[in-house]
């Protein structure tokens, strides 16, 4: 290959380079449209959502929607009860899925394969098909508006993604590291705490973030099984400043939007680095 023909194929790649990177950029801007007009609309102080003269820099710009969220609404409430449910599914999600995933990839007992068909089946089901008789489970119990039987409901929900995608991680760790461990004595135990959950940290992360994002943002399960503004999620709580008194307040709603959101984005750019390896490797076997 001739000096020239390499230099039309360097600048050939490059430019394909270039054209991708412009295609995403512009895909990007795309995307960003719906939160760009979010943070203008919060931003104005006219109360207005659609206009003819609309522009993405507020014409009459203020922060007292942001005020009114901490201040007027019972936002930090919903926060609170938010956090509770996020943090107790997590952590009792991964408490249930780690160890239910090791175990299914690393052990061989009869039924294993038919009861992972039928966990990943029970799961495809849409959500509102269960929801009667959740309830009718739960009420007997006295479980419904209170946040354990929410708990439950979100934990059986994710449990099962997080045992899939957990047990597609640990199928790819190879069982050589684990009988090199048993071979210098090594216990079973020392073997998952020291070797495989370390390994397996980025499908963890993954796992448990989408958990998060999940609690976070379901909205069915918390409208119907809590009552009463105290109890409201952050979801539940953000479509009654917009199906309530405060219908009429848009700028307020984009606001509240926005705020609700930021911290889920800072915990996903936190652990980024995780997401790529933690997702694909997940599903290298079944």
């Amino acid at each position: 290959m001739s000096m020239s023909q390499k230099q039309k194929r360097k600048a050939l790649t490059c430019a394909k380079k270039i054209s991708l990177h412009t295609f995403f950029v512009i895909f990007c801007f795309i995307t960003m449209i719906p939160i760009l007009y979010a943070l203008s609309v919060s931003f104005n102080a006219n109360n207005s959502l659609l206009s003819s003269d609309f522009s993405f820099l507020p014409k009459a710009f203020t922060l007292a929607n942001y005020k009114a969220v901490f201040t007027e609404e019972a936002v930090l409430l919903w926060f609170k009860n938010s956090v509770i449910l996020a943090v107790c599914t997590v952590a009792i999600a991964l408490g249930v899925s780690i160890p239910a995933a090791y175990a299914f990839s690393r052990m061989r007992f009869t039924g294993r394969r038919p009861l992972l068909n039928m966990l990943i089946l029970l799961n495809a089901f849409p959500s509102l098909l269960s929801m009667f008789a959740i309830y009718k489970l739960m009420n007997p119990l006295g479980l419904i508006n209170t946040r354990l039987g929410l708990i439950i409901v979100y934990t059986g929900t994710m449990a099962v993604f997080g045992l899939w995608n957990m047990k597609g991680y640990f199928d790819t760790i190879p069982y050589d590291i684990e009988e090199a461990a048993r071979i210098d004595g090594a216990n079973e135990l020392q073997i998952v705490r020291r070797i495989v959950l370390p390994l397996a940290k980025p499908s963890i992360v993954v796992t448990a973030v989408m958990v998060l994002i999940y609690v976070w943002n379901e909205y069915i399960y918390a409208i119907t099984f809590l009552t009463g503004a105290d109890k409201y999620t952050l979801a539940a709580g953000l479509y009654s400043l917009q199906a309530g008194e405060m219908s009429g307040s848009w700028p307020v709603f984009a606001a509240a939007s926005l705020v609700i959101s930021l911290p889920v984005l800072l915990i996903f750019l936190y652990v980024q680095k995780h997401m790529v390896s933690g997702l694909t490797a997940g599903g290298v076997k079944g």
